[in-house]
Parts: C-alpha cells; sequence; structure tokens
C-alpha cells in the first residue's frame, strides 16, 4: 500500500488525453497554395474552341434534295441534279408530303440551306421535324477557302 507522502508515478501530475488539433500548419499551407493559384491564374493563356471549318467530302452526292430556309423563315424544295430541278415554295405542314413526293423510291438525301440572316431556330425546327419522320439530314455550308 503507498504511503500518504508518496505521489503518482508521474512525479505528481496525472495526464490527460489532449483531443485537440493544431491547424495553423494547414491554414499556412492553404494560404500559400492560394497566394501562387492567384498569381499564376492570370498568366494562363484563356480558353479557345477551335471549331472545324467545313471542306470537300470524300464522295459527294450526285442527287439529292435540298431544303432551303430562306429569309423570311419560307422553306423552299429543290430537287437537284434531277429531272425535276425546279425550285417550289412549301407550307412547314406540307414538308411531309411534298419531301416524299420529291425523293420518291430512291430515297435520296436530304440537305438544309439556311440563309444567314435565318434565326438557327427555324433550321432546327425542320431538322426536328425530319428526325420525327425518320429522315437523316445533312446541312449544306460554304466551303473553306484555302
Amino acid at each position: 500500500m503507498p504511503s500518504v507522502g508518496q505521489r503518482g508515478r508521474g512525479g505528481g501530475r496525472s495526464r490527460r488525453l489532449v483531443n485537440e488539433i493544431n491547424v495553423v500548419p494547414y491554414i499556412d499551407v492553404m494560404l500559400v497554395l492560394l497566394v501562387i493559384f492567384m498569381v499564376t491564374a492570370p498568366l494562363l493563356p484563356p480558353g479557345q474552341i477551335d471549331l472545324p471549318s467545313a471542306g470537300t467530302s470524300s464522295s459527294p452526292r450526285d442527287r439529292y434534295v435540298e431544303i432551303q430556309v430562306r429569309a423570311g423563315g419560307d422553306l423552299w424544295l429543290r430537287s437537284v441534279n434531277n429531272m425535276d430541278s425546279q425550285e417550289r415554295r412549301v407550307a412547314r405542314r406540307e414538308l411531309a408530303g411534298a419531301l416524299q413526293q420529291l425523293r420518291g423510291d430512291e430515297n435520296l438525301p436530304v440537305v438544309i440551306s439556311g440563309d444567314k440572316s435565318v434565326r438557327y431556330e427555324a433550321i432546327v425546327d425542320v431538322m426536328d421535324e425530319l428526325y420525327r419522320l425518320n429522315i437523316k439530314v445533312a446541312l449544306m455550308v460554304k466551303p473553306s477557302e484555302k
């Protein structure tokens, strides 16, 4: 039995657990990283998107049906390199029937060409209608100048 004058093993002080984390070094590291990012961010070049240009295709089609979306939003159909090469104006609700009549049994490819001043929404509407008819389309563009 220990005598009254003796103290515990540690010289009289009892040890207790410290459940605190010193976060000062972590804050120092985060501030240094923040300064590094702030200094290097203006030096990076801004992101640029390199859009593809339209070139010539490997096998140009001889015959196709062209849907022209003109400045007022009017639709015109034209069969290219076919016996019936005349243009004719078509209302949007008549597009499916007129297109089927021009394509016939041959399933000619369909190309959409839009005027520069036409809102892109009008061209997307025509593409959407052709998609619902299960017709694959291509967009006609001006070839890039080399």
